[in-house]
């Protein structure tokens, strides 16, 4: 089997047997094709006619150091994790080899770049507060805007899920939703009880008949919504929304966005003490290390402890 050939059948397997999205098989398509071209370039060989076997340590080492000392497109170095996705993608495409029982370079030779501690954007409790508040709850519009805020904010649901929400999912006499996240993978969110509120005033004065959750709202005293058209609103309309509440509640020099709701969820529930496996559980994170992100910010008891017993032995002289 050929490089080409392999980069084709893996990118098939993720799609169809693993349940990857269209858009991250894309996103592997478009790494695995930088790592064709470079290797073109490096063995002087079309990858098309190389064999997957070939494939080596040194290539690795090498393609690595070519993409730490790759520029994007504003003349900057790509950034740790940019190169790691490139590098996560090689190392998939390996593992499916390692998986077809064709011997090449085992994947766990692929080592990751050292990447700077991730850190979380989140809102403090009282630019939160404001933010649920900003919507006009004597429209349609205001009523929408506000179950979508507190949906985001109680559930923790990335923007995708919340876009695909349909009306006859939602069970508010449970207060809670099964959800399909990334890889298909199922989860259970949960309604507070002011979530519950805001949807149940928002689905009383809908007077459409589409199916999504959260539609747009045609401008006018006597708005018409024509059958067949498409409502549901996108993420990009997600976040055009937040941004404009952002500006109506006074929130300066942070950028307010769907995920940094859903941080905000994160942050929210192990500043209250909720254990980090069941944050990951809510969140759907795959991986406990992705969720440990929200830890440093979370440990507000340590100051705390400091100043109780910090310097103590001095104070009792």
């Amino acid at each position: 089997m050929t490089i080409k050939e392999a980069v084709d059948q893996y990118l098939a397997y993720i799609e169809v047997e693993k349940g990857r999205s269209a858009k991250t098989s894309e996103n592997y398509g478009r790494y695995l094709t930088r790592f064709e071209k470079w290797l073109a370039e490096e063995e002087k060989k079309d990858p098309a006619k190389m064999k997957a076997e070939s494939l080596t340590l040194d290539s690795a080492r090498k393609y690595r150091l070519f993409l730490n000392r790759t520029l994007n497109a504003k003349g900057e170095p790509l950034k740790k994790i940019t190169q790691n996705y490139h590098v996560i993608a090689l190392r998939g495409l390996l593992k499916y080899l390692a998986k077809i029982d064709i011997k090449t370079l085992p994947a766990e030779q692929v080592e990751l770049a050292r990447q700077d501690q991730r850190t979380v954007d989140f809102l403090e409790e009282e630019d939160l507060e404001r933010l649920l508040q900003s919507p006009d709850s004597r429209t349609l519009r205001g009523l929408r805007d506000c179950a979508i805020l507190e949906t985001l904010f109680s559930t923790g649901l990335r923007v995708s899920e919340l876009c695909g929400l349909n009306r006859h999912e939602i069970n508010l006499e449970k207060g809670e939703l099964s959800v399909r996240g990334k890889g298909g993978k199922v989860r259970v969110v949960f309604f507070s009880d002011r979530a519950i509120a805001a949807l149940q005033q928002y689905l009383a004065k809908r007077y459409d008949l589409d199916k999504a959750l959260f539609v747009r709202v045609p401008k006018g005293k006597a708005p018409r919504f024509n059958q067949g058209d498409d409502w549901r609103l996108t993420p990009r309309s997600i976040q055009r929304l937040i941004k404009k509440y952002a500006i109506k509640a006074g929130i300066i020099g942070k950028k307010v966005t769907p995920h940094v709701m859903r941080h905000s969820f994160g942050t929210d529930l192990l500043r209250s003490g909720a254990d980090i496996r069941s944050v990951q559980a809510l969140l759907g994170h795959s991986n406990i290390s992705t969720t440990q992100v929200y830890t440093h910010v979370t440990d507000k008891h340590l100051k705390e402890i400091h100043e109780a017993f910090h310097g103590r032995m001095r104070r009792k002289k």
